[in-house]
């Protein structure tokens, strides 16, 4: 009896996928990694949940991330362009950018091309970058990640294989870079600021949630049982796709306006937070709840 009821302990969160932002929200604001995370993730996984990261690094850049957890699904990279099973080392699935996009990331190269007003732009493939324009912004942030890149020439860059674009340059420049492209035909792209100093391309309709929810119906998991947690504006698109949205305390109020889970302060473990709200059986008792009064 004892064994039979064990047993279908282990099975208790099998039909839910949790997937977590890195840094702000799976990190604290210090870049370290909180205890109450690490334990949560490994009850919830040794108890048959599914846990997995969503980011925007690539595969070499968020292993160091990955291995220092237990988890156990393949991971969503690139934001959204790409899922990575850390297990086979494979590729499953990828969504690139197309011709469209590309010509505009060299039309973006050519124009912005003077001292004071130009762009540096990193072109991000499964796990190398190739960097357009040298500049401090670029070199800065190849070597924070850790990052495979070389310095090329855009004609020297392949064809096929584009998982997202980088612009790097000052926050006056980036801004008249946002304007360009909003007054502009879209390329048949999604673009999205990552900070004052960076704008981040992908292949339209692909973000975070894109490749969660890949995920989720490979795992033959519902999306009232899919959960994310994210900490700023750039998960919002992963928040509003998932059947339960959770965000970091310390998330700007927009973010915490999309959830439905809010959690604590990075620095307190707020991906520890979800977890224990999923494993106490509330997150349960709460999708039950909000069936039965969609049902009247």
């Amino acid at each position: 009896m004892l064994l039979k009821e064990a047993h279908e302990m282990s099975k208790t969160f099998e039909n839910w996928l949790v997937v977590s932002d890195v840094d702000g929200t799976l990190n604290n604001k210090f870049r370290k990694l909180p205890k109450r995370n690490y334990d949560a993730i490994k009850k919830f996984t040794s108890l048959g949940g599914n846990f997995t990261l969503a980011s925007g690094r690539m595969v070499s850049s968020l292993k160091r991330n990955y291995d220092r957890i237990p988890a156990n699904r393949p991971a969503v990279i690139v934001n959204g362009a790409g899922v990575y099973d850390y297990q086979t080392e494979k590729m499953l699935w990828r969504r690139t950018i197309g011709p469209k996009g590309r010509e505009f990331v060299r039309e973006i190269s050519e124009l912005f091309n003077t001292h004071g007003h130009s762009v540096d732009v990193g072109i991000f493939f499964d796990d190398y970058v190739y960097i357009i324009k040298n500049g401090l912004l670029s070199r800065g942030q190849m070597h924070f990640d850790k990052s495979h890149f070389q310095v090329a020439s855009i004609d020297d860059v392949p064809e096929e294989g584009w998982m997202k674009v980088i612009f790097w340059s000052n926050p006056i420049t980036i801004n008249e870079l946002q304007k360009y492209i909003d007054k502009n035909e879209n390329p048949d792209a999604n673009f999205m600021a990552s900070s004052l100093w960076s704008l981040e391309m992908l292949q339209k309709d692909t973000h975070k949630g894109v490749g969660i929810m890949w995920l989720a119906d490979k795992l033959g998991i519902e999306k009232s049982h899919v959960a994310a947690i994210g900490d700023y504006y750039n998960d919002y698109d992963m928040l509003k796709t998932v059947g339960l949205p959770a965000c970091a305390g310390q998330a700007p109020k927009p973010i915490h306006e999309l959830c439905k889970y809010e959690a604590c302060h990075c620095n307190h473990g707020c991906v520890g937070d979800l977890l224990e709200y999923i494993m106490s059986g509330r997150a349960e008792d709460d999708i039950l709840r909000e069936r039965q009064t969609a049902l009247g």
